[in-house]
């Protein structure tokens, strides 16, 4: 019996410049949150911090960076998913989506050298009080669920039931799940009382959407691992059906959120634990089809050619997010084995999608990626990421502060300098590592196709 093939075809042109287009937003956020990241090393370097516009640069920096590195980029990444799972075409409204996302992404990249400033760390998405990054946020926000809008009433998976059409049913599950996320943010800004304000109000905001949201991702990720396996020569033997039936189990647990919300305030200690413990044990719904694909993984033959770093970064990506996986189930207090654990499971989603881009960018009209390039590239990332949790992991078995730096810290023992030592390192290999998919993607795009 031959192994069903699963892929995301591109059906048509308009299919193909939209996919592309929201491609580009999330590689030229990666590039943009780059820059930031240096920033940050100079607001942090004598002579040259004076010369910064604000007192607490740094902080400002750090937001921007992240919410590029993280929000902009992966959302920017479901935009491909969900272009490429619409099957009929409304290119007015793909433009109208990109640029309105597009504009927003302008704004937060440039709102600090506009005035932006006053930072909030709170969690999923820190902000800087001033009106120009919220006009920034809430732009993106309108050209991504544009966008969504679009995916839910565009699109119809084909017929009958094969391997393309089981993920383009898990690109409709993502959608819907996003959809509860923006109903969650929504409930939650209804559920707080307008007297709270700062960063209390925005960590309140954020919690529950913010967790749900973490469920779109694992979706995507897991429709890349099972492309990339096929791609890569995997023997990934489930049917259609099955496929489908995992993708769905993954869907299934944000069907509680309308009850979480019932049964806590939302600013309760209650509801923050209750949206803890869904993506905690929720997340075991990915175990099924994750399992399949690394079974899969046990039967393959050598990979040759475009197969190796297809290959590469599935394998890449697995270890990461397993080992986030499992650090999540050892998070006991505030120590840093919280950002070893969401740092695993992030950066696990972020390289099958880097996967998954180097298997698309051929066929959204661009060159093939740099083949020895692309092989080292997930090795690399991965593998300084890996070095960076697991410093993080061992220094926070030390009792290590999550949100302390610098003389705060108190690393006094061997222990906790050798666990942070290893942290930087594979922070600065990793690095690296992202420079490297920046610049294979460049030299992909850079080799366009008429």
């Amino acid at each position: 019996m031959p192994t069903t093939q699963y892929d995301l075809p591109v059906l048509n042109d308009s299919m193909r410049r939209s996919a592309a287009a929201w491609l580009i937003l999330g590689l030229a956020a990666l590039v943009c949150a780059g820059i930031y990241s240096i920033l940050l090393v100079l607001s942090r370097t004598p002579v040259v911090q004076e010369l910064t516009p604000f007192i607490d640069f740094f902080h400002v920096a750090l937001v921007v960076h992240v919410d590029l590195s993280v929000l902009i980029w992966l959302l920017s990444l479901a935009g491909v998913f969900w272009a490429l799972g619409a099957d009929r075409e409304l290119p007015a409204w793909d433009r109208t989506s990109f640029w309105l996302a597009a504009a927003g992404t302008a704004i937060v990249i440039l709102a600090p050298f506009l005035g932006a400033g006053r930072p909030l760390m709170n969690n999923y998405v820190p902000l800087l009080q001033h009106p120009v990054f919220y006009a920034g946020l809430a732009l993106f926000a309108a050209g991504s669920c544009s966008h969504l809008l679009r995916s839910l009433l565009g699109g119809r998976p084909p017929r009958p039931l094969d391997g393309p059409a089981a993920l383009h049913h898990g690109i409709r599950f993502s959608a819907v799940v996003t959809a509860i996320a923006i109903a969650a943010f929504g409930a939650s800004w209804a559920g707080m009382s307008t007297a709270m304000d700062g960063q209390v109000f925005f960590e309140f905001l954020f919690w529950g959407g913010g967790h749900v949201l973490q469920f779109t991702y694992t979706l995507l990720m897991m429709i890349a691992w099972v492309v990339l396996a096929s791609a890569s020569g995997c023997h990934f033997e489930l049917t259609p059906r099955l496929t489908l039936t995992f993708l769905l189990l993954l869907a299934l647990p944000v069907i509680t959120v309308p009850f979480l919300y019932a049964a806590h305030d939302v600013v309760s200690p209650g509801h923050r634990l209750a949206f803890t413990e869904l993506m905690k044990y929720g997340g075991l719904s990915c175990l099924p089809l994750g399992a399949a694909v690394l079974a899969s993984l046990f039967r393959a033959q050598p990979p040759v050619g475009p197969a190796r770093y297809l290959r590469a970064a599935l394998l890449s990506s697995l270890v990461l997010f397993a080992v986030g996986g499992v650090l999540g189930f050892m998070v006991s207090g505030l120590d840093i084995v919280i950002p070893a654990h969401y740092h695993g499971s992030t950066v696990g989603v972020t390289i099958a999608l880097m996967g998954l881009s180097y298997h698309l960018l051929p066929r959204l009209g661009f060159g093939p990626p740099h083949q020895r390039l692309a092989f080292w590239q997930p090795v690399v990332y991965g593998g300084g990421q890996l070095m960076h949790i697991v410093g993080l992991a061992w220094s926070g078995g030390y009792g290590v502060q999550r949100k302390a730096a610098g003389l705060a810290q108190g690393l006094d023992r061997v222990g906790e300098i050798a666990g942070m030592g290893l942290m930087g390192l594979g922070g600065l290999v990793s690095v690296i590592g992202g420079v490297m998919y920046l610049v294979v993607a460049y030299l992909s795009i850079a080799a366009r196709r008429p």
